[in-house]
């Protein structure tokens, strides 16, 4: 066999085998974005509940008093940037780093919580300061999760270390799209508008506002990290989809090579047969 078309039947058989893992890829993306999606909607009644009951609440209570609710000069600022653990998604992980380079050209001093091993490193590369980094969070993020982070992030609020804290991750709108969004946690702004309930409170509004501000805080975080994990997903499984469609088009391409060689090959043959039939004559 001729060495050009061994090389051409080598070159399909890899391509063969990239085709199978990035289909096997792509199928365990979607069944892994279609939990993903189930666990934000079932996250969804208890964030309106609590969201419901701290719109009620601090329209009776004295929010003014709230540290987390009390805004104040802006000098430093934190940022709790969520990436993926893993690479193989795309665009994704870079579109939220891209999204918080834009935040930063507004300048003053920043210092950043690290949610996933891609944003770490890219932050740790540019030579960042990281005050905490998050990573293992796992397919499928746990709400004692984001209550760390964001115990650690109040923790760095009340103590001055930061005077507001942004969260950059990307909203999941469908597989095919993911739209990178910053949003200010600290101060805490309680929900507008009237509560569609009416509440009792026990002792008092004030109280139960201090009790219920850092849960609603815990429930956006754990909200955004569902958001984002349900992004990342979709993007690896477009991506995955995008490769599997480029090697069947790269071997569709490599076997018309090869049949062309081939035909080359047998049509040169056949002229040597009938080259060397007429010498004889």
């Amino acid at each position: 066999m001729p060495q050009g078309l061994r090389d051409i039947r080598r070159r399909i058989r890899s391509v063969e085998s990239t085709r199978k893992i990035t289909q096997a890829m792509k199928m365990v993306a979607a069944a892994k974005l279609r939990r993903a999606q189930e666990s934000a909607e079932a996250a969804r009644p208890y964030a309106e509940r609590i969201e419901d009951a701290l719109r009620s609440v601090a329209a009776d209570a004295s929010a003014s008093r709230m540290p987390l609710l009390r805004a104040r000069p802006v000098k430093r600022v934190g940022y709790v940037v969520v990436t993926g653990d893993r690479g193989l998604s795309g665009p994704y992980n870079a579109n939220v780093l891209r999204r918080m380079q834009q935040e930063l050209q507004d300048g003053g001093e920043a210092v950043f919580f690290a949610v996933g091993r891609k944003g770490r490193d890219y932050l740790r590369r540019r030579g960042h300061e990281v005050a905490k980094e998050y990573i293992g969070i796992g397919d499928y993020p746990r709400y004692h999760q984001a209550q760390a982070i964001g115990e650690d992030i109040v923790a760095a609020f009340e103590s001055g270390e930061v005077d507001e804290v942004r969260l950059v991750y990307a909203q999941f709108v469908t597989a095919m799209t993911q739209h990178p969004d910053v949003q200010v946690v600290l101060p805490l702004r309680p929900p507008e508008g009237k509560s569609a309930r009416q509440y009792i409170y026990e002792p008092d509004a004030d109280a139960v506002l201090e009790t219920l501000v850092p849960h609603y805080l815990y429930a956006l975080l754990y909200r955004a990290l569902l958001e984002a994990k349900a992004s990342e997903w979709g993007a690896r499984m477009t991506a995955m989809d995008s490769a599997t469609r480029n090697s069947e088009e790269l071997i569709r391409g490599l076997v018309l090579r090869l049949n062309r060689l081939r035909q080359a090959a047998i049509t040169n043959e056949i002229a040597e047969i009938v080259g060397g039939a007429n010498a004889l004559q």
